[in-house]
């Protein structure tokens, strides 16, 4: 016997969750920043695709998973055909100064797109920059994209995590008894740590920066 709500569209879903709710197309419009047009259009069937940055808000509007929404589960083999898979969009979390440690801010603040090729050969993330420490590489305002990992080859630009809260983005060179983190801006210093406070600080490599993203 065929599971009814694997052979239920993904509009029929969103439909039938807003309906338990006891939650209107308006409500659902306004909570999610789109009009009451677009959420029947959804419900009807006549949008196809939901990108990754609406189907996320609205799964949490109406309180389940974006799994469940698109009728993935670990019994089924539909393909989710609904969902834009050529990119994917990776979250910026708040400021990462490329000066002086300060404290990161962890809230999201936009998002970028990379290739799905790309986000299958990784965690990534963004980080915005803020300072002149690696001018004229990277800008005050830049986003990074970054792939999370710990290990790193020297004269990687990595997100480092300084005092287990403050993040810096530097040049990163590996040393016997620690590491050098280094600017590319020749007014900052380079900042060097033994082995001991790497461990006690800590030091922590949050992950190394692949792609520089600059608005003009």
């Amino acid at each position: 016997m065929t599971d009814n709500k694997i052979t239920q569209t993904i509009g029929e879903r969103i439909k039938e969750r807003r309906q338990q709710l006891h939650l209107t197309a308006d409500d659902v419009a306004q909570q999610l920043g789109k009009d009451r047009a677009t959420i029947y259009r959804w419900e009807g069937g006549y949008i196809e695709k939901m990108p990754l940055n609406t189907l996320v808000p609205l799964a949490k509007i109406l309180q389940t998973t974006p799994e469940k929404l698109m009728g993935w589960d670990s019994s089924s083999q539909l393909e989710p055909a609904q969902f834009d898979r050529n990119v994917v969009k990776i979250p910026i979390y708040g400021i990462i100064p490329a000066g002086v440690p300060i404290e990161a801010i962890e809230d999201i603040i936009g998002y970028e797109e990379i290739p799905q090729k790309l986000a299958q050969t990784g965690t990534f993330f963004c980080l915005k920059v803020q300072g002149s420490s690696m001018y004229p590489k990277i800008e005050d305002g830049d986003i990074v994209i970054i792939r999370k990992q710990e290990n790193f080859e020297n004269g990687d630009i990595c997100a480092v995590m300084v005092n287990g809260f403050d993040a810096t983005l530097k040049r990163v060179k590996k040393e016997k008894e620690g590491i050098e983190l280094i600017p590319i801006n020749p007014e900052y210093e380079t900042k060097i740590y033994d082995a001991k406070q790497c461990q006690n600080l800590p030091i922590r490599i949050l992950g190394k920066v692949i792609e520089i993203r600059r608005t003009l």
